[in-house]
């Protein structure tokens, strides 16, 4: 039985250090950086609010020297959209995070980790979820049901405007 349970606030640094190793895998870019205290800080605020629109589900683990680390997580947020026929209520979910620690990896805690946070999307109300996933990850995405539905296309626009 995996026990998974809601991130807390006092999550956030393990949380962003299961972000850094996403990234390393996915893009190579897995070294720290100063965008990790901004988003300790993000998610520490995000988590502690009585309603929060972000959704983290994790699994605690330990370090080879017994500290206490995250195994997994799973992090999505809710956004909100103007409502149309097929999404009445106007809210989307987004899963931007799914990371296992690599000493804890083939243990089945990603896919309990995002079935979690999925539950917790349907009860947010959220009618359709979106995500981006690595070639790796597509399996375990398409076992759960996901499927590709549009071509995404994306623009930087940060030096827009200046």
């Amino acid at each position: 039985m995996i026990e998974i349970r809601v991130a807390r606030p006092s999550d956030a640094p393990e949380l962003v250090r299961l972000r850094r190793l996403m990234f390393g895998d996915m893009e190579g870019e897995g070294a720290p950086g100063a965008w990790e205290a901004d988003a300790v800080e993000m998610a520490r605020e995000q988590l502690s609010v009585p309603s929060p629109r972000l959704g983290a589900f994790v699994v605690d683990g330990t370090d080879e020297d017994g500290r206490p680390l995250l195994a997994a997580c799973a992090v999505g947020s809710v956004e909100t959209r103007l409502p149309g026929p097929r999404r009445p209520t106007g809210l989307f979910g987004f899963i931007f995070n799914v990371c296992t620690d690599p000493r804890y990896r083939g243990r089945g805690y990603a896919r309990a980790t995002t079935e979690a946070l999925l539950d917790w999307f349907a009860e947010q109300g959220v009618s359709r979820v979106d995500l981006h996933a690595s070639e790796d990850a597509e399996p375990l995405y398409r076992s759960l049901g996901f499927h590709e539905h549009s071509i995404a296309l994306s623009l930087d626009v940060s030096g827009r405007g200046r």
